[in-house]
């Protein structure tokens, strides 16, 4: 279909049809916005709007009263083949891939909110859809209920966007406010977060950053219009964080939060995710929960702001419905959205080229001379020392020393990572360092 064609009015009766991959948590509220929106929705696409199968696992085990039991099915191809707008909620990067390019071959559209697919395999497939004039729509990718990718892909496209700064896991920014806010450690705040429900059974992708990794990829593409994956994403989880870290933050004012950080500098584009202190006077400083926020810096437009629910079954789903409303615009007008376009080849900045203040927390043995010998280190690496706290408590023994561990924060002047990661290496080659130190960028 061509953004230039002329509506259709000739089927303007007949139905659009949804076939929906996945009947988990969002899959099941975005059939529940289908179905009992029905009749509102086909008002503002103005063609009607049907579910026309829905593919799962097991569709014995699928009981919500909103799903016609005869729409179930464990065969997904003649799901895809059956409909006019797929809906990916299966997630991964394997068969979501490939029914996602049957969809698009097919000329269907398709709606996801499958980040990891997007990070991995996004410039293939945002091409895929532009050969076969489909759509590939994905709000519910980055931050749920947040919208963030419709102004980066449509409402931004007259200015230049410079970078971008968000807390973009709900799992990970809901860990971190309860240490903060309740002096907990992380295992106990994770075991609670799984009770809850806020983190999976197997928390690896949320806690070690790769979920935000995936969506800073995603927002990398769109914002600057190049081709970057998650091959591209430099990540670092939470799980060194320790309540001592938190507790010397808050005494200095800041707040721990685990950030995407994308940015197109002079060196090129990057894309990382960092645990980082940041200045409790900040917007971001104030999400709470396992709310998400993005702060983003345009050439012209300056700073913005979005924020919201970042994950759960009934936000992510208003996302996903969002796109397929809009998607079936498309279809009752007989065109297409603007395409993805990747016209920038940008290189990728390595490590050295971005700069920070970093603070790193040591535990030692309480003996003369000992901060003088980790002072020396840094000044071995040309890192300059901003300033030194020696009022953090003391906190775990070492086995074959009898005297007291200590421990103190060291704050660098702006230097760069791998400068960085090079001094603390050596300093641990120090008889009086006790384990691995935690790291912390500290924002400006």
């Amino acid at each position: 279909m061509s953004t230039n064609a002329t509506p259709n009015t000739s089927n303007a009766t007949e139905p659009i049809r949804v076939g929906l991959l996945g009947a988990g948590t969002v899959g099941s509220q975005t059939a529940r916005l289908l179905v009992e929106q029905q009749q509102e929705l086909a008002k503002r696409i103005g063609r009607p709007i049907v579910l026309s199968g829905v593919a799962c696992l097991d569709p014995d085990e699928v009981d919500f009263p909103w799903i016609d039991k005869a729409l179930l099915t464990n065969d997904t191809a003649s799901v895809v083949d059956g409909a006019d707008i797929v809906v990916e909620l299966i997630g991964g990067t394997g068969v979501a891939r490939t029914f996602v390019r049957q969809a698009l071959e097919n000329g269907s559209s398709v709606v996801t909110a499958n980040k990891a697919l997007l990070a991995k395999y996004g410039p293939e497939l945002y091409e895929l859809a532009e050969q076969h004039h489909a759509d590939i729509y994905f709000e519910a990718a980055v931050g749920g209920a947040i919208p963030i990718v419709r102004p980066l892909r449509e409402s931004l496209v007259g200015d230049q966007v410079e970078s971008m700064l968000g807390i973009v896991n709900g799992t990970t920014n809901y860990i971190l406010d309860e240490m903060t806010t309740k002096g907990l450690d992380f295992d106990d705040v994770l075991k609670k977060a799984q009770e809850l429900g806020y983190a999976e059974a197997d928390p690896t992708g949320d806690i070690e950053g790769y979920d935000a990794a995936n969506k800073a990829a995603i927002m990398a593409t769109l914002g600057f219009h190049t081709n970057l994956t998650i091959d591209d994403v430099s990540v670092e989880g939470i799980t060194k964080i320790t309540a001592d870290d938190i507790a010397a933050a808050t005494a200095e004012g800041h707040v721990v939060k685990l950030l995407a950080v994308v940015e197109n500098g002079e060196a090129g584009v990057s894309a990382r995710v960092y645990p980082a202190l940041i200045n409790k006077d900040h917007p971001l400083a104030s999400v709470h929960g396992s709310f998400n926020a993005v702060f983003l810096k345009a050439k012209y437009a300056d700073d913005l702001m979005f924020y919201g629910r970042g994950a759960g079954g009934a936000p992510t789903a208003s996302a996903v419905v969002g796109d397929i409303v809009t998607v079936a615009r498309h279809i009752a007008a007989g065109t297409t959205g603007p395409s993805i376009t990747m016209y920038n080849d940008l290189p990728k900045a390595p490590l050295s080229a971005s700069k920070a203040a970093f603070a790193v927390n040591f535990r030692v043995h309480d003996t003369p001379g000992t901060l003088a010998q980790v002072a020396r280190k840094f000044g071995d690496h040309g890192v300059s020392i901003n300033g030194v706290n020696q009022d953090l408590k003391p906190t775990k023994t070492d086995p074959g020393y009898d005297g007291e561990i200590q421990q103190f924060r060291i704050v660098t002047h702006p230097t760069d990572e791998l400068t960085l990661r090079e001094t603390i290496s050596d300093v641990c080659t120090l008889d009086c360092v006790v384990g691995e130190p935690s790291v912390l960028r500290v924002l400006d």
